[in-house]
């Protein structure tokens, strides 16, 4: 990995150089690299290294660095595969054009002021673009051609869509959905596709199905890191993920009309198959070791995507994604757009004093979600509660959301836990929200359950309203105190 450099040559770097938008995941990478943010590893193998490598870096430290396969065994010098493109702070800002971040909140605090003015940019159709430099036709493809990794050891089979763009159009409404669905390879020219009851591409595929139509798909299997955020997160129905993105990148991305259904292809992605699901053909998918860290959806019988066209750039890049016991390779990042998004929900319900959201890596950015507040009134910190819960981006696959005072740090577990253990009171700060929504990969939930239902816990570990100005002081040095004593004592602190 290259070395870090220090702060004040890294703001030079990071003002100087990144004013504009990166063109695309290769130029992304080139910055990220120049910030000692990308490792290169070479010789590791598409069956199980490039998982388990993934695991033991992100399992090692927190925000790792991106990880660059090179030389797979088995294939071409110039195929390589992705992990982790936005799983730290300082490549999240990078690829959203934030300011130098100091802690993971900074990045969460910038997204939540984007959002006040973010305005979505649609895409702008072009003929040509690096996408098109090599296209596999009909009996030509070979999805085998690319190292789609076998991630985990009991997995089903080798996934080349984890980190990717499900790309539909919506039959009724023409609005395209460029979501994050698992797709696995089943033959050389044929995938499985499993998306979650709900989630949009869901919905959109259901319609065809009961128009008795084929449903036309595009599966982009490397991209602009900004695209896979938009689309591994919830945006609101009927807002295409590429618009959300383009608004992000304050420009608007490039596409190209596919050959066969006239899809938008990202002009600067590096893999994308083309076909179409047909109800009642199906094959069996899975399992695959899911973000919450199991197993939860065993195989089952899935539609079968029909590959008839492959487009890809020369040394095409495959983007990897290894979801597994958190933290991933894709935790990290996703944390830090998923509080941005719950910090933004709460603030355009019209309630103020939020202070800091953050969805922990251990609850697979889902299901531990802490809000920092203020508190201006009684009911506050419940009021704050229950939208974290029920908003769009925090209500699938909850399952707890604790608020705490604004001398909480919320990104800290120890600091988070202290205040629950003294400040709530189980039996009048815990309440229990019924049959909210979940879904198949939720382990609590029994495999072949109708219904993908799930209760939430609403915990307020904030000080009673009524006793904020009694409730017992905190035991410790002010800020002040402990700066006086750090400086004196420096010489024997930096020894410890």
């Amino acid at each position: 990995m290259s070395q870090t450099m220090d702060s004040k040559t890294s703001d030079r770097k990071w003002l100087g150089l990144y004013d504009r938008p990166h063109r695309d995941l290769r130029e992304f990478l080139e910055r990220a690299e120049s910030l000692g943010e990308v490792t290169r590893v070479k010789g590791a193998s598409w069956d199980l290294e490039l998982g388990a490598l993934a695991e033991i870096v992100n399992h090692k430290r927190s925000e790792a660095p991106a990880l660059l396969f090179e030389d797979i065994t088995g294939y071409p010098k110039g195929f390589r595969v992705l992990s982790g493109s936005g799983n730290s702070s300082k490549r999240m800002a990078l690829m959203l054009g934030f300011p130098m971040p100091r802690t993971a909140i900074d990045v969460v605090q910038a997204y939540r002021d984007r959002m006040k003015l973010h305005k979505p940019i649609p895409p702008t159709t072009v003929k040509h673009g690096p996408i098109l430099e090599n296209i596999d036709r009909d009996e030509n493809v070979d999805l085998y051609k690319f190292p789609a990794p076998r991630v985990h050891e009991k997995d089903g089979g080798r996934y080349i869509g984890t980190e990717d763009l499900v790309i539909m159009r919506d039959p009724d409404e023409g609005w395209v959905n460029a979501a994050t669905y698992r797709v696995q390879v089943h033959s050389k020219n044929s995938t499985g596709l499993w998306m979650s009851p709900g989630k949009h591409g869901r919905q959109i595929r259901d319609k065809y199905f009961k128009q008795g139509r084929p449903c036309p798909v595009l599966v982009c299997c490397g991209h602009d890191p900004l695209l896979f955020l938009a689309a591994a997160n919830e945006i609101k129905f009927g807002v295409s993920e590429f618009d959300y993105a383009g608004g992000h990148r304050g420009e608007p991305f490039e596409v190209i009309p596919s050959e066969i259904h006239g899809l938008p292809m990202p002009a600067h992605a590096e893999i994308i198959l083309e076909g179409e699901l047909t109800e009642g053909d199906l094959h069996t998918e899975g399992p695959f070791g899911e973000f919450t860290g199991y197993y939860a959806s065993p195989s089952s019988e899935q539609p079968v995507i029909r590959v008839h066209r492959v487009y890809h750039r020369n040394d095409p890049i495959l983007t990897l994604a290894t979801p597994m016991r958190p933290p991933s390779d894709m935790s990290f990042g996703r944390s830090i757009v998923k509080s941005g998004m719950i910090w933004d929900a709460i603030e355009r319900a019209g309630i103020s004093g939020v202070q800091a959201v953050w969805c922990h890596e251990a609850g697979a950015m889902r299901l531990f979600n802490v809000i920092s507040i203020k508190q201006a009134y009684a009911g506050h910190a419940k009021q704050v509660g229950l939208v974290a819960a029920g908003c769009q981006a925090g209500a699938y696959l909850g399952r707890f959301v604790v608020v705490v005072d604004d001398d909480v740090d919320p990104t800290d577990l120890f600091d988070v836990v202290w205040a629950m253990c003294t400040r709530c009171d189980p039996a009048l700060d815990i309440e229990i929200i019924r049959r909210m929504w979940s879904g198949p990969l939720d382990p609590i939930i029994p495999h072949g359950s109708p219904v993908n239902y799930s209760s939430r816990g609403l915990i307020d570990a904030c000080r009673p309203f009524e006793r904020i100005k009694d409730f017992p002081a905190v035991v410790g040095a002010t800020p002040e105190l402990r700066a006086r004593v750090a400086a004196k004592f420096a010489d024997i602190l930096n020894k410890i």
